[in-house]
């Protein structure tokens, strides 16, 4: 296993109350090309992949969109992934499969109701990400994100007096609990610890500061997860992903974004069923 000591301790500390990232990607990314093994830059292949196919979306609705700048494929592939799955129905085996499939079937998914690109999209995205990643702290990662949307979908279909089945996506343990039981928290407690935490951040009214806490619950997730290896593989993944994280919440007002994701911090560092002292607010030097 590689240890990246150097290039982690170099890095800028992220802290979560902080609204400027001091870092961007594209700087990230490149000292990841530089300095990680060859099977690690193709571990990151999966988090860049992501970016990816919020591109294949924008191309399909409308071919002469800005597509963001972070995925792996440039907009000159993207088009030839685009037209070889619609004009000559072939998947090209440089690209996800699941990325043709879905540029295939668009155009007779589009006008049908209920069918929202972009929710399929992550979804595919996230499904192969479980299924092919070889590394398991990102394969849980990406399974944590699946589960957290799941429920936090079937609790909104549920106060809205829809079939919470039809909106639940994936095949697993816990899809198949939460499409058959009817309690209030889905009886997930001994599936999932996290239950509690998130069954708080479902209560909370405000839809803004209900994705904060996410964006936090998810944020600690990264940190206990790398306690103990701050300078391996798994801890580049997460500096990444916090770091996105981060270029969304700069977008907010600084002072008030501090104080809103300190009181957050604060909330989720009482419920948490880790020690405090096994607990940090980011990736230390």
């Amino acid at each position: 296993m590689a240890n990246y000591y150097c290039m982690i301790a170099g890095l800028p500390d992220i802290d979560l109350q902080d609204a400027n990232p001091g870092l961007d990607l594209e700087n990230m990314r490149e000292q990841c090309e530089e300095q990680l093994t060859f099977y690690d830059r193709k571990l990151l292949f999966y988090f860049f992949l992501h970016f990816d196919c919020i591109n294949l979306v924008k191309l399909l609705k409308n071919p002469e969109a800005d597509i963001d700048q972070w995925g792996n494929f440039s907009l000159d592939q993207l088009r030839d992934l685009i037209t070889s799955a619609t004009e000559l129905n072939f998947n090209v085996h440089r690209y996800p499969a699941f990325m043709s499939i879905f540029a295939r079937e668009y155009a007779f998914n589009k006008d049908k109701e209920g069918y929202f690109p972009e929710d399929e999209m992550a979804y595919q995205f996230l499904d192969y990400a479980i299924r092919t990643c070889p590394n398991r702290m990102m394969r849980r990662w990406y399974k944590l994100n699946l589960d957290i949307t799941n429920i936090l979908t079937a609790m909104l279909a549920r106060a809205q007096g829809w079939s919470v089945g039809d909106f639940i996506k994936g095949e697993g343990e816990v899809q198949e609990i939460i499409r058959e039981n009817k309690t209030k928290d889905f009886n997930l407690g001994t599936e999932l610890d996290y239950i509690p935490q998130l069954m708080k951040i479902v209560e909370e009214e405000d839809p803004v500061r209900k994705e904060k806490m996410i964006d936090a619950f998810k944020w600690r997730w990264l940190d206990e997860r790398t306690f103990f290896e701050p300078f391996s593989m798994e801890a580049v993944f997460a500096y990444l992903c916090k770091l996105e994280m981060q270029q969304r919440w700069a977008k907010l007002d600084v002072e008030q974004g501090k104080e809103t994701f300190r009181k957050i911090i604060d909330e989720l560092r009482g419920e948490a069923q880790v020690p405090e002292e096994f607990v940090v607010p980011s990736i230390q030097r």
